[in-house]
């Protein structure tokens, strides 16, 4: 099976272009966050997403929670897939769906025990996909992604054999581990930001290398 990959905290048309020229199957872009990386102001957001090529999905990192607030941010950004970062409630899910036909919604689970197992299956039901990263929710200031910390890959094999829905793995991902991970979880996708940067900027030849072990992983499985 090919493995998908989606590349996140993009900032700008020549982003998307370089990602996509290499082979990116989804993009992401973060808005505003509590900590981390990454962040671009919505308005920016709505002015790259248009020259996202098509089939190549688009993805708005949010961390908030109240379906009013997830689907004006929508409607600005015209993103079409919702990655929430945060935990919302399953009224939220349904009230995202009503409004906001034909978005898909990804959930973020951030893996820190085996509580996160418990969390994925129950969530499961509501979304398109579950990714699965290395935040922390539970600090005082939360860390909702872009650690560049690597978690526990059993604890996510164990989800992506929970699920029923794809699975995407980030989480300190990058060319010098994304095989092993590949081979330990065999995820749907895997989702990379601060592995394929230099100083904050996307790297052709961290992405080449990057996009050069999936290939290799895949050959392999």
């Amino acid at each position: 099976m090919r493995t998908l990959i989606k590349i996140c905290c993009i900032k700008s048309v020549n982003e998307v272009a370089m990602a996509v020229r290499h082979g990116a199957s989804a993009l992401g872009f973060v808005s505003a966050m509590p900590s981390g990386p990454g962040p671009i102001p919505e308005e920016l957001i709505a002015e790259i997403i248009p020259g996202v090529p098509h089939g190549i999905a688009s993805f708005l990192l949010t961390s908030k929670q109240e379906a009013s607030a997830i689907v004006a941010q929508q409607r600005r950004t015209h993103a079409n897939t919702l990655q929430l970062v945060d935990e919302v409630s399953t009224d939220t899910y349904s009230a995202l769906r009503d409004a906001l036909p034909g978005i898909s919604i990804v959930q973020v689970i951030h893996v820190t025990g085996s509580e996160s197992v418990e969390q994925a299956i129950s969530v499961s039901p509501y979304v398109d996909a579950v990714l699965l990263d290395s935040g922390n929710p539970n600090l005082r200031i939360k860390e909702l992604g872009g650690t560049g910390r690597v978690h526990d890959w059993l604890l996510s094999r164990t989800i992506r054999e929970e699920v029923t829905v794809p699975v995407y793995l980030a989480g300190g991902l990058k060319a010098e581990n994304v095989a092993e991970a590949i081979r330990v979880v065999q995820p749907y996708a895997v989702d990379v930001c601060s592995g394929v940067r230099t100083d904050g900027e996307l790297d052709h030849d961290k992405l080449s290398r990057f996009f050069k072990e999936v290939r290799s992983a895949d050959s392999l499985s």
